[in-house]
């Protein structure tokens, strides 16, 4: 089994059909209830719900989950019924499979309960209709020549008796989604990260990611540089960083990292643990790009 455990918690949907032929007299008598096994769609119905909430029984890669809602929805034609299968979740993982289980299982049910009048019905086709939520329903795109600069401030890595992890897991993500960004690393001292920061965001850099110097210590100094040249804090960045990284370990709430805007670059301070800016990173990405269009004028 694939583990779920990074990925971030989003409504999720998928919508699949089943569609069962048979002959007119069958879904005459099944619509007149005129049936051995009788209720034949109402069977089928429970028998699809039952099938999505059991998926993960049935199919061994598929995981749990809590699922909100399923809906089984029935189009009866001369010669065949469709079945409509929708599925809905707020999880870490989609649903597509919940959904195209419970429309075959629908369909066999319909099967089964048709077999003694039909002995040529068939399950012509299951498909996937439609899927949203998760990552890959909130791609945002990068605008051309988009600037972003990673900062690394440790007095250690910068002496060079600390080799640097976090900033560089900043710099392969950022390069990930067709980023190349700039590069440095400074001491912890507030007047030189302050001015690095302020020399980037005149320069045009987009988004600024630094890593360090948001914990207690007497030398953790990032926060404070930037909120010296901030112009507008964005909370809900860190907010929904913190609140990802404390299901992970009860630390993150230790971390004093800020979001701010200056002009139209987001600055935003990761821990400098590289756990951390990796539950970090999970927790923003691709979401965060979404600011940009805003920071536009443009709408959501």
């Amino acid at each position: 089994m694939i583990s779920v455990s990074a990925k971030t918690t989003s409504l999720r949907r998928a919508k699949a059909v089943s569609v069962i032929t048979a002959t007119s007299e069958a879904i005459n008598r099944m619509q007149k209830n005129d049936l051995p096994k009788k209720d034949v769609l109402t069977v089928a119905r429970v028998a699809g719900v039952q099938a999505a909430k059991r998926t993960f029984d049935l199919i061994p890669f598929c995981h749990p989950m809590p699922i909100d809602w399923v809906d089984i929805q029935f189009e009866v034609a001369p010669d065949r019924v469709t079945i409509i299968a929708e599925v809905e979740v707020t999880w870490k993982t989609g649903v597509e499979m919940e959904a195209l289980v419970a429309a075959s299982v629908a369909a066999l049910t319909i099967y089964d309960m048709l077999k003694p009048i039909d002995k040529n019905m068939e399950i012509v086709s299951t498909k996937l209709v439609s899927k949203t939520g998760g990552k890959s329903d909130r791609k945002e795109n990068i605008p051309a020549g988009f600037k972003t600069a990673v900062l690394v401030t440790s007095d250690g890595t910068a002496q060079g008796k600390r080799q640097d992890k976090s900033g560089k897991l900043i710099q392969e993500k950022l390069e990930s989604v067709g980023l190349t960004p700039i590069y440095q690393i400074l001491p912890d001292d507030q007047d030189a990260i302050r001015a690095k920061l302020l020399q980037w965001c005149d320069d045009g850099v987009r988004l600024i990611l630094t890593t360090g110097g948001t914990g207690l210590g007497p030398r953790d100094v990032t926060v404070e540089a930037t909120r010296a040249i901030m112009e507008r804090e964005v909370p809900g960045i860190m907010e929904a960083g913190r609140a990802y990284g404390q299901t992970r370990t009860p630390y993150a709430m230790l971390s004093r990292g800020l979001a701010a805007q200056r002009g139209k670059t987001l600055i935003i301070n990761l821990p400098g643990s590289s756990n951390g800016v990796q539950e970090t990173l999970a927790a923003i990405f691709p979401a965060v790009l979404h600011g940009y269009p805003m920071m536009e004028g443009r709408s959501h």
